[in-house]
């Protein structure tokens, strides 16, 4: 990947919807984890694996540089104690077994939540038979049959390729080497001759998302890596600049990728060159008792401003996600990532509205990529296929659009705002604390620093990935424990203090209640990269301010989970007592023309006191996009005179009216 350095370093209203789709993973894996991986016996050794990869290399002939390379970018060298990705993917190779690949409950399948968040038509509800009609196919694809295959070639069991990382990357080599013999090329230490079987072990099903997968390989390889891994290995990978493919093969390849049935299906997706991409086009069509589907035709940047980007995941399975994006009564996004390989498929055009984030304004205003995953199973994997190919998709919109690449315009679904009080329980919290969201803006380019001293007056957050292991409950039983796992959240309580009872959000608990540690509880949780105004300090704590008051998280010198900024902050303008933070940034009401329904923008309960900090994302003035129709001639975008800003107000965005605000630099 361009850019990188080598490394030392959905949610739905009801906690159930999540519960639900966890329990049925776990209740699926046909073969119980057992035993533990052969680098835990006894005393560890941090070299076991790297031992592990010149072995399995030298057993099957295959380069080891090009094992390690393939090995990175499936699992970063990670073991996820022998639990199996979300396409079903094992170990350090990312063995597949179809068995733990199962329908699981899709993101928007339950038909109580409202993914258009207009509150100009009636909420869009899905079929309630949806999932159950786009079950996973009874002929499962190569992709997902790996680790069969491997335990065929190797004589080793299924159960020791699973929960074994020496016995994974012995399967893995045993692979590698198979493809090299089908495709008729000499085995040798040559990387360069194994362009193409790299290719197919990425990419069985698919010529373009293998090339992809190869070309990133051989971009790793020639960077190198060298990271410890989730059991304390210590894993080398010397950089080989030079590198280049055979050229033939990569002639041979790209030919194939060119003619491949994907490539040529529907109309050429919106994509940067260096992915695998295809058009699954989402139905724009009328369905009866004027309702239709499933989003709107518009032409932005032309008409709207898009300035931000939502990341989701799906909740489901790649074949079944695909499936609903085709149903004209389902909802839609634009893009969706599939895990084992990265391979991308477009559905909405860039300058279409997909019905997405639940917010209309932040619909209108932005792109939204799902991804193969699940927010509330810490050990069902993100591939570094699907990490890099999304980077690159959010890379090229970046540069399309202009949207700024940080948190303020890269949002998780859970970033996302509610539109009104009512509707702040039922907003989603996908991708969840789980995604990585420092290692993405690593390959995105910007990686999170210090960007100025002690006094700059903000802080980004930026704990330790796989050091930072806050507990959570809820992931497969309500009540229960997760399991302990690498978060990007850090936790915030009302005092300086481990015993003090978390800080409260009034929107997600309106009774007074307490925010808990459920893992679709976002009430007491700032997230990696999101920026906050400094409030206080005390011993090894720092002060936040967030959701009206003060918020505290453990931050020694030592081992920090922030680090310092500056940037442009938005306080109560002199004289204001407190003022309004709302979901969405509508204009006045003087603005709507006749024939279009005035908007009412609703304060949520949120209200930022005097003296009080709240780091700026963006200035806008107010529009609305007005499509509550199939027929496009009786749409409009009505513009207003009030400019607002959005601001961090807590774990998720808001907007602040600019007569409301002073807007002024951190530090000063």
């Amino acid at each position: 990947m361009q850019g990188s350095a080598p490394e030392d370093e959905k949610r739905v209203p009801r906690p159930a919807l999540r519960k639900s789709a966890t329990a049925v993973a776990a209740a699926v894996l046909l073969l119980p984890l057992s035993g533990a991986p052969s680098a835990q016996a006894g005393q560890p050794r941090t070299d076991t694996l790297q031992r592990a990869f010149t072995e399995a290399a030298d057993r099957f002939h295959v380069p080891r540089s090009v094992l390690l390379g393939v090995s990175y970018l499936e699992s970063r060298w990670d073991t996820h104690g022998g639990a199996p990705s979300v396409s079903g993917g094992y170990g350090p190779m990312h063995l597949t077994d179809a068995r733990t690949a199962v329908t699981r409950t899709p993101e928007f399948s339950q038909g109580d939540e409202d993914a258009r968040g207009d509150g100009s038509r009636a909420r869009k509800r899905v079929p309630s038979g949806a999932a159950r009609r786009a079950a996973l196919p009874t002929e499962l694809p190569a992709r997902l049959l790996t680790l069969p295959a491997a335990a065929k070639l190797t004589g080793i069991p299924a159960a020791k390729l699973r929960t074994d990382p020496a016995a994974n990357v012995l399967g893995g080599a045993a692979l590698l080497a198979a493809e090299q013999r089908k495709l008729g090329v000499a085995a040798g230490s040559d990387p360069a001759r194994w362009y193409a079987a790299v290719a197919r072990y990425g990419g069985q099903d698919s010529a373009r998302s293998g090339k992809a997968f190869a070309d990133e390989v051989y971009a790793v390889l020639r960077q190198g890596q060298a990271r410890r891994t989730d059991t304390g290995q210590r894993v080398t990978l010397a950089a080989a600049p030079g590198l280049a493919p055979d050229t033939a093969q990569q002639k041979r390849l790209s030919a194939s990728a060119t003619k491949a049935p994907e490539a040529r299906a529907g109309r050429k997706p919106e994509c940067p060159h260096h992915v695998a991409c295809e058009s699954v086009p989402a139905p724009y069509e009328e369905f009866g008792d004027g309702d239709y589907g499933n989003h709107d035709k518009a032409d932005r940047p032309a008409d709207q401003r898009v300035r931000a980007i939502v990341i989701h995941d799906t909740e489901g399975s790649w074949e079944t996600t695909l499936k609903l994006i085709k149903d004209p009564a389902y909802v839609s996004w634009n893009y969706t990532i599939r895990s084992s390989d990265g391979l991308i498929a477009q559905h909405v055009p860039t300058k279409d509205v997909a019905w997405h984030a639940g917010n209309w304004y932040i619909n209108s205003h932005s792109v939204g990529i799902e991804h193969e995953g699940f927010l509330a199973a810490p050990d069902a994997w993100y591939t570094e296929a699907m990490y890099r190919a999304s980077a690159r998709l959010v890379k090229y919109l970046s540069r399309k659009y202009d949207v700024p690449l940080d948190r303020q315009h890269i949002l998780g679904h859970d970033n996302v705002p509610a539109t009104t009080t009512a509707t702040i329980p039922g907003m989603h919290t996908d991708p969840g604390p789980y995604w990585d969201w420092a290692h993405y803006f690593a390959l995105l380019g910007k990686p999170f620093k210090a960007t100025a001293g002690p006094g700059g007056g903000l802080v980004t957050i930026r704990p330790d990935y796989d050091e930072n292991q806050p507990p959570y409950t809820g992931c497969v039983k309500a009540g229960d424990s997760c399991a302990p796992h690498g978060s990007t959240a850090v936790r915030l309580h009302s005092a300086p203090d481990e015993d003090a009872p978390l800080v409260k959000d009034v929107g997600l608990h309106p009774n007074g209640g307490d925010s808990t540690i459920g893992v679709n509880d976002t009430g007491a949780r700032a997230t990696t990269g999101q920026r906050f105004a400094v409030a206080g300090r005390s011993g090894d704590w720092t002060a936040i301010w967030y959701l009206g008051q003060k918020a505290w998280f453990h931050n020694p010198p030592d081992e920090p989970v922030a680090v310092h900024a500056k940037g442009l902050i938005a306080t109560p303008k002199d004289g204001r007592q407190e003022i309004p933070v709302y979901g969405r940034a509508y204009p006045e009401k003087e603005a709507y023309p006749a024939g279009v329904p005035y908007q009412a923008v609703s304060p949520l309960p949120y209200k930022l006191a005097a003296g009080q900090k709240y780091a700026v994302g963006g200035r806008m003035r107010g529009d609305y996009f007005y499509s509550p129709t199939f027929d496009v001639t009786k749409h409009a975008i009505v513009r207003g005179e009030d400019v607002y800003y959005e601001i961090q107000v807590g774990h998720r965005v808001g907007y602040v009216r600019a007569a409301d605000v002073e807007v002024r630099s951190s530090d000063s």
